[in-house]
């Protein structure tokens, strides 16, 4: 369908929390699917929150084999995931960098449980549940995060291990050679 502007940081619809989708394999959710791939695809991202496109909708987009942004990563299957809810199965944590299309640029060090059951439902209105780990329970608590209006810097509890890719460089080449 379309390549969409990525909301930046600031822009007060990312803080919002989104409304669920109430009605399923209708025109609007296929085209706003159409348009959350396109647009994270052309952006090389994990993932895509509905409301990072200016729809305040609760549905997410994710997945990965391989990009430039995530390179050493676990595949992550493509996943379409409307109406989300997590459950944090275990008290595992880890800090790991994270990135952001709306905080381009930039990285931090989030803190986020490692092992999580997630659910909701398919474009078609079908249940999806899925219990997951490391990068794969990341990613969907990130994504998730947007449709409650949280940007991961709000997660961070140092914010001097935030900052530019080109500047934090050695301190992320440090922290995942540990």
């Amino acid at each position: 369908m379309a390549v969409c502007p990525i909301l930046r940081m600031g822009d007060p619809r990312l803080q919002q929390a989104c409304s669920p989708i109430t009605e399923f394999n209708a025109p609007f959710l296929d085209g706003l699917i159409d348009d959350l791939k396109d647009t994270m695809q052309a952006a090389n991202g994990a993932g895509l929150a509905a409301p990072q496109i200016g729809i305040l909708k609760r549905v997410v987009i994710f997945g990965v084999t391989q990009t430039p942004r995530y390179p050493e990563v676990d595949a992550v299957p493509f996943t379409i995931l409307i109406n989300p809810e997590i459950e944090v199965l275990s008290d595992e944590v880890e800090y790991n960098w994270e990135g952001c299309l709306s905080i381009p640029g930039m990285r931090g060090l989030v803190k986020r449980p490692l092992h999580i059951r997630y659910k909701g439902f398919t474009p078609t209105g079908g249940p999806i549940e899925r219990e997951v780990t490391g990068f794969h329970a990341i990613v969907v608590q990130h994504e998730c995060d947007h449709l409650d209006g949280i940007l991961y810097p709000m997660r961070m509890e140092d914010m001097s291990r935030f900052g530019f890719d080109e500047e934090l460089a050695p301190s992320i080449e440090s922290t995942e050679a540990s």
